[in-house]
């Protein structure tokens, strides 16, 4: 029987102390509870496993949890300052025109009033454009049904910044 060797990345994830590891997970979804699952299933021998885990540890988050993870993320249209990952993750905004900007404020300010939290979508790869659509369809949700979708994106979100801590040439 042969065995695949751990990924490199992955391998140096495994092999941070637990601190650093911490540090590193929360710095990919605020959660403590979901952070504190993936710790305690170290090391993970892939990364398929290590995704597979994520979504399992997301989807027993309740909504004290999912609020924690939520207050980390800032709005669309308005990256955390200094931040690579956040910057880059809203890259579909740092181009759009003031009215589209203007009007995303506008749109993130009314969801927030209605659901309580940020706006949450997996912003990569997505235009302006795609992103204020999405939050107008979304604003009609109920709570419940906007509730399976912040899940949903909140999983591909970590899925993205999980796969970048574990890329071979990865640094945490």
């Amino acid at each position: 029987m042969t065995t695949t060797p751990t990924p490199p990345g992955l391998a140096r994830y495994n092999a941070l102390p637990e601190p650093a590891a911490r540090a590193a997970l929360l710095g990919i979804c605020a959660s403590t509870r979901w952070a504190g699952r993936l710790l305690a299933a170290r090391p993970h021998t892939t990364a398929e496993d290590l995704y597979a885990l994520s979504d399992a540890a997301l989807a027993e988050l309740d909504t004290t949890d999912l609020e924690e993870a939520l207050a980390a993320h800032p709005p669309i249209g308005r990256p955390r300052p200094g931040d690579p990952d956040s910057a880059r993750e809203q890259r579909g905004m740092a181009g759009a025109p003031p009215e589209l900007r203007a009007e995303m404020l506008e749109l993130n300010l009314a969801y927030q009033e209605k659901f309580g939290h940020v706006f949450l979508i997996c912003a990569t790869g997505r235009s302006g454009e795609q992103m204020r659509d999405a939050l107008r369809e979304r604003i009609g949700n109920t709570p419940e049904r906007e509730r399976e979708i912040v899940r949903a994106e909140l999983g591909r979100i970590n899925r993205i910044r999980l796969a970048r801590l574990v890329q071979e040439d990865a640094r945490p």
